[in-house]
């Protein structure tokens, strides 16, 4: 069979499916596979679904930020994501913060103990990637799933990314994390 021709196609899925793809990957792969193959689909997702959240065709690195944001906040929330604010925190990381982040409300009670929003992670570094014309990487900081008040996602450099993790995963809080670069 031949793939089709013209510009890709969306298809709409209950959000049901984050929690079952989590669990089931989980089952036949373990937890740390599970993050990597939902990063990596969503990474292609995102980098698919650019184009569509935003007109790259005349650059959307030559967006004014405050528009680029509202358009990328208003195109995922009628995609029914949920909301998503941009929070300039550091000069070389920027949070994306949303309350309602469809991913972690359909988190079951099997995954209180991790971040939930594998699948964000990666669509969000593909769609800021595709936007920015390069390499932008996405740590999940916090996540509602495991009973965090809101699903944040800092993005920036990998270098920016990794050392940041690397504080983190070293006990500091985000804050003391993002004084340390």
């Amino acid at each position: 069979m031949s793939p089709p021709h013209g510009p890709p196609r969306d298809v709409a899925l209950p959000a049901s499916i984050f929690a079952t793809l989590r669990r089931e990957l989980a089952k036949e792969a373990g937890a740390l596979p599970t993050i990597h193959a939902l990063h990596a689909a969503g990474f292609a997702a995102g980098t698919s679904a650019a184009a569509r959240l935003f007109d790259t065709s005349d650059g959307a690195s030559d967006t004014p930020s405050g528009v680029f944001w509202s358009r990328l906040s208003d195109g995922l929330r009628r995609r029914g994501w949920g909301r998503l604010e941009h929070q300039a925190v550091h000069d070389g990381v920027g949070l994306l913060v949303s309350t309602d982040w469809v991913e972690a409300e359909e988190a079951g009670d099997e995954d209180r103990e991790q971040a939930s929003c594998s699948f964000t992670s990666g669509y969000l570094s593909g769609l800021l990637t595709e936007g920015a014309g390069g390499p932008v990487a996405v740590l999940e900081v916090s996540c509602r799933a495991r009973g965090d008040h809101r699903c944040a996602f800092a993005f920036g450099s990998e270098d920016a990314i990794h050392d940041l993790y690397g504080s983190l995963l070293d006990g500091a809080d985000l804050d003391g994390a993002l004084a340390s670069l």
